[in-house]
């Protein structure tokens, strides 16, 4: 064998190594698996409906809860389908894609129970108690000068606790994206103005 042939073969087993620690270490594992630590009071194959509209991109949701993606508005229909060490896994009812909603802790403060609770429920959101106005931006997954902060979270979710600790708070930063974030600021429990 040649030089040229052995470099080839050195890097050819080392690309199929690196391929393989990816399959092995891949996200599926930290979404399945983990049924035995399934609360009580959260079923696998459960239908349930989502309590605030949310974003994602290939087929996953951080409960940094990024603003970027794909939107699924309040009150979809979806189906558990898994449950694991850092999430779970949702399919969008009737026929939509399955998703994994990964539970970023340092950003939430929250268990994946805990999480799962204030993202999903087995009733709809009751939407009567908002506005015409609030509603239409809600199920646009929008917000908009004068809606309450209740409206906000239905309209896009929580913001990460790394820098808005309290809801109690006027100002809510929330993520865009990985480097950009934004401010829905509050008066008198009203939004004021989004700022970016």
């Amino acid at each position: 064998m040649n030089q040229r042939q052995s470099m080839f073969r050195i890097v050819l087993l080392s690309v199929m190594s690196v391929l393989l620690l990816l399959g092995l270490t891949g996200c599926p594992k930290a979404f399945k698996g983990g049924e035995a630590n399934l609360p009580p009071d959260i079923e696998l194959g459960g239908k349930y409906y989502t309590q605030y509209s949310f974003q994602y991109e290939k087929n996953r949701h951080r409960t940094t809860n990024y603003r970027k993606g794909f939107l699924v508005p309040v009150n979809t229909p979806v189906e558990l389908i898994s449950w694991g060490r850092k999430g779970f896994m949702i399919r969008i009812l009737p026929n939509g894609p399955e998703v994994e909603i990964e539970n970023v802790q340092k950003h939430t403060g929250d268990t994946i129970g805990k999480a799962f609770h204030k993202m999903l429920a087995r009733q709809k959101l009751n939407l009567n108690q908002f506005t015409p106005s609030e509603r239409k931006l809600i199920l646009e997954g929008k917000v908009a000068p004068g809606m309450s902060k209740k409206a906000v979270i239905a309209a896009i979710g929580y913001p990460p606790i790394t820098q808005t600790p309290t809801l109690d708070m006027d100002e809510w930063r929330y993520w865009a994206s990985r480097f950009d974030t934004f401010i829905v600021r509050f008066k008198n429990g009203k939004v004021k103005e989004i700022v970016n």
